[in-house]
This record gives structure tokens, C-alpha cells and sequence, in this order.
């Protein structure tokens, strides 16, 4: 299976604690590995039993393990976390720039200078 970024879905049975199979997705959807794990022991829980233990039975037999290198490319690549981290800042930055104009352009100390510039 591949996704919109041409990477394909692999288990990771390095990283996984059972086969691999949640590492593989987490790694493959771009989500923790642990929100991945508690939402699979949550179905388990209620209602999704066998659905979730077939799923993963399957997953494991029809995943690949990953080559080695597989995803060594992706430590370099920007994660969507570290850009709405980076959009955050850049935000931030904006607001305190908008709130110091702001606060000139009200003060009276621009309503003098914009006095002294109409004379």
C-alpha cells in the first residue's frame, strides 16, 4: 500500500512490541505509536474483538517487514507537527508585531506626531 507521499506501509517488527503491525501503521498514517497501540487495546475492549484481532492477524501476514533503510529518508523530512509547531511560532510573531502597532497607533504619542506632520 502506498500513500499520497510514495511511501509504502510496512510492519516494523524492530519497533513493534508484537509484529510490527501498529509501528507500521503509526509510522505509515503519521501518528504516535502509542495513540495507535490504545486505540487497538480500546477496540479489543468494546465491541470490535474479532474484527480488530482478524485485522491484525492479516496485517501481519500480508505486510512486508520493512528493509532495512526503509525509512531512514523520513527522519529528514518535515513531520505535520513540526510545521503547525513552526506556523505556530511564525503566529505568535505576527500577533505581538499586531498588537505593538496597535498599541502605537493609539497612543497619543502618534496622535502628537500625526499633528506635527499635518502643520
Amino acid at each position: 500500500m502506498i500513500n499520497s507521499h510514495g511511501r509504502k506501509l510496512y510492519r516494523l517488527p524492530q519497533e513493534g512490541m508484537i509484529k510490527g503491525v501498529c509501528a507500521g501503521l503509526a509510522r505509515y498514517l503519521d501518528v504516535p505509536v502509542k495513540l495507535l497501540r490504545v486505540i487497538v487495546v480500546l477496540s479489543l475492549f468494546f465491541g470490535l474483538f474479532f474484527f480488530t484481532l482478524v485485522a491484525y492477524i492479516v496485517l501481519t501476514f500480508v505486510l512486508d517487514p520493512a528493509p532495512e533503510g526503509a525509512y531512514d529518508h523520513d527522519d529528514n523530512a518535515v513531520r505535520p507537527s513540526q510545521t503547525l509547531s513552526e506556523a505556530d511560532a511564525v503566529l505568535r510573531d505576527s500577533e505581538a508585531r499586531l498588537r505593538d502597532m496597535e498599541r502605537y497607533v493609539t497612543s497619543e504619542t502618534f496622535a502628537v506626531q500625526s499633528c506635527f506632520r499635518q502643520l
